[in-house]
């Protein structure tokens, strides 16, 4: 620990008290800081980064008419739009009939969760049974994400096409991506909004892309 070493300063003249200097010897709290230094490397865990899965193509060659075909019966598309309103529809323009637009929030219970968790039923229902055999059979972190990664890419699972909007915020977009993982979507896009999306929109709610109006 700290010293501190007093020294008896020179023989003061006749009748002056003597004077004593004081000095305090640091070196030994030097060694203890490095101490506490390795100390903390080494009990500290590195925080590990987290990274989000991105489901690659397959290598299968499909014929483009099947693959169209089932990419309008499983897609669905989510618009955002602003003051945080989220709009969605299922599959494409059918027989020259446009589908129907439905309007929602990102509420965690009645909102977009809701009706994600709902459309990939079958791959959640997966997703909960790899869980259970995860605690049992104890599988590894890569043999669960080895799994879970090929559930997600089922070929029958459904594709979500995210499309932002120029009124829509970037909290949205993260929002959204959150609901991705939540949901086990696996198969996912960002891709941009089309005028075919806004006019599909705008038939029931005329506002819901028009850029705010500012009060001068």
């Amino acid at each position: 620990m700290a010293e501190v070493n007093t020294d008896k300063g020179g023989q003061g003249g006749k009748g002056k008290p003597k004077k004593l200097s004081t000095r305090i010897d640091l070196t030994p709290m030097v060694d203890l800081g490095f101490l506490l230094i390795t100390f903390f490397m080494l009990a500290t865990s590195m925080a590990k980064p987290q990274t989000m899965e991105i489901s690659m193509p397959s290598k299968e060659k499909v014929k483009d008419e099947e693959q169209n075909k089932v990419k309008a019966s499983k897609a669905m598309t989510i618009l955002l739009a602003k003051e945080n309103k989220v709009y969605y529809y299922f599959g494409t323009t059918e027989n020259g009939v446009d589908p129907e637009v439905f309007e929602t929030s990102f509420d965690s219970e009645k909102g977009i969760r809701k009706i994600l968790l709902e459309r990939n039923k079958t791959v959640n229902k997966q997703v909960d049974s790899l869980k259970t055999v995860k605690v049992k059979k104890k599988l590894s972190p890569e043999e669960f994400k080895s799994k879970l990664t090929e559930i997600k890419a089922n070929k029958d699972a459904v594709v979500v096409l995210i499309k932002p909007s120029d009124v829509s915020n970037y909290q949205n977009l993260v929002d959204i991506l959150d609901e991705m993982q939540i949901t086990n979507i696996g198969r996912y896009a960002i891709v941009p909004i089309s005028s075919y999306d806004t006019g599909l929109v705008e038939k029931t709610a005329p506002d819901a892309f028009k850029e705010p109006t500012q009060n001068k």
